[in-house]
């Protein structure tokens, strides 16, 4: 359940992204519907930052670049710990550092889901999210607050993007991509067809990718025979062909000759 009627900001597509995954999320864990809207204003109890907010930072890397914080209160980040492990609602809220593995590993899940629709449309992007023990050092370019479950038992976000990153949402928008001279203009770009014939014979190297998944190095460490990593993608979605990093088309496995092969159902990165 989300409301995005309030979101105004460059990266407002960006922000209800966040919400509708940050709701998804919770929601499976719950086993009930969560509410995640998007606020024109700061909620009165958290308009200023305290001491004991908890900052949380996301890098985006590959063909999307630039940064993101979130700040939660304490009584924000205790009601989303214990949301996301199970525990019932109380009414005294837990110390920031006890939430903070937990609050980590949610943004990190949420993360990784928010980056899938991104990874359609241009390529290979990463997002590496962990605490921080500041606020941002950049100056916030678009920000909106993020409020989870009842106004009054809920819990609160306030995501911040840099301007890098807004300028690279924006930018890297499909209708900004299109030329906008029309089909002339396209057909004018198209390479020079003997000089394309020079490299008709050059091998590539190219990667099929089933998933991926960020793990602790704890975790890594942890891996033995037989260990079973889960990834972030369900066994009926297509499979990616990427060349240098960047998907060239999808589709699905199959066996030939006692081989895998990957049988093309989409050329592109399209949706």
């Amino acid at each position: 359940m989300i409301d995005t009627a309030s979101a105004h900001s460059e990266a407002s597509d960006f922000f209800t992204l966040w919400a509708k995954t940050l709701a998804q999320v919770l929601g499976e864990i719950s086993g009930a519907p969560i509410a995640c809207m998007i606020l024109t204003d700061a909620p009165a109890e958290s308009e200023s930052p305290a001491s004991t907010d908890l900052w949380i930072g996301g890098a985006f890397s590959g063909p999307i670049r630039g940064e993101m914080s979130m700040r939660i209160p304490a009584n924000s980040a205790s009601h989303l710990a214990r949301l996301f492990v199970g525990e019932p609602a109380s009414g005294e809220p837990e110390p920031v550092s006890e939430s903070r593995e937990a609050i980590i590993e949610l943004l990190r899940q949420v993360g990784g889901l928010v980056v899938t629709p991104l990874r359609r449309d241009f390529g290979d992007v990463q997002l590496h999210v962990d605490a921080s023990s500041t606020p941002p050092s950049w100056q916030p370019s678009s920000a909106t607050w993020l409020r989870i479950g009842e106004p009054q038992a809920g819990a609160a976000i306030q995501i911040q993007v840099s301007a890098a990153l807004a300028a690279a949402l924006h930018d890297l928008k499909p209708d900004a991509r299109s030329s906008p001279e029309g089909p002339q203009a396209a057909k004018s770009a198209l390479p020079d067809p003997v000089k394309l014939d020079l490299l008709m014979d050059v091998e590539l190297a190219v990667t099929l990718r089933f998933g991926s998944r960020r793990m602790l190095l704890r975790e890594i460490l942890e891996l033995t025979a037989g260990s079973v990593v889960e990834l972030d993608r369900q066994i009926h979605e297509p499979i990616d062909m990427l060349l240098d990093g960047r998907v060239i088309a999808r589709g699905e496995i199959v066996v030939l000759d006692g081989n895998y092969g990957l049988q093309v159902t989409e050329v592109g990165p399209t949706e």
